[in-house]
């Protein structure tokens, strides 16, 4: 028996364990986010100006056609956000210096720190169930998690991962 039959057969799920699973993340997203949309609320501002925030502070400089491909939005849609974001002080969007045509990224102060305070609650949240859950089950679930992305998707992750923007 191969490694990928006997793995296969130690996980046969049935339909009710994965409609579990699914709900799960439904609710656990649902939790991850709600003390960011708090904030984001009183700001005017929704998920995609966290999320683009959030990958503008892990790779700043990073420009606007890799902010797109990370997202997976349209240019209209990122556009919108992120003038909103350069109109309000959050963001700095400039010149490239090998290619005028491209725009790059950088958080300002004020975007800094309302990154910082978007994040704060979720890393606490991820650092208690971390520990609640224990290090084989936080490699399980980066495992699961990883296994769900699309290949790019996995290759951008891991490239962030590694701090190469």
């Amino acid at each position: 028996m191969s490694d990928t039959q006997l793995g296969d057969s130690l996980l046969f799920l049935t339909d009710e364990q994965l409609r579990q699973g699914i709900e799960a993340m439904f609710f656990a997203y649902r939790g991850f986010t709600a003390a960011p949309d708090q904030i984001l609320e009183g700001l005017a501002y929704g998920r995609a100006h966290h999320r683009a925030l959030h990958f503008i502070a892990r790779a700043p400089g990073m420009n606007v056609n890799r902010l797109l491909t990370i997202l997976g939005v349209t240019k209209q849609s990122l556009n919108r956000v992120l003038r909103t974001l350069v109109a309000d002080g959050m963001v700095e969007s400039r010149v490239g210096r090998a290619d005028k045509r491209e725009r790059h990224l950088y958080l300002t102060e004020e975007g800094i720190a309302l990154e910082a305070r978007l994040s704060h609650a979720q890393r606490r949240q991820m650092r208690a169930a971390y520990r609640q859950a224990g290090p084989e089950a936080v490699a399980g679930f980066r495992q699961v998690l990883e296994a769900m992305m699309e290949p790019e998707m996995r290759r951008t992750c891991l490239t962030l991962r590694e701090g190469k923007g």
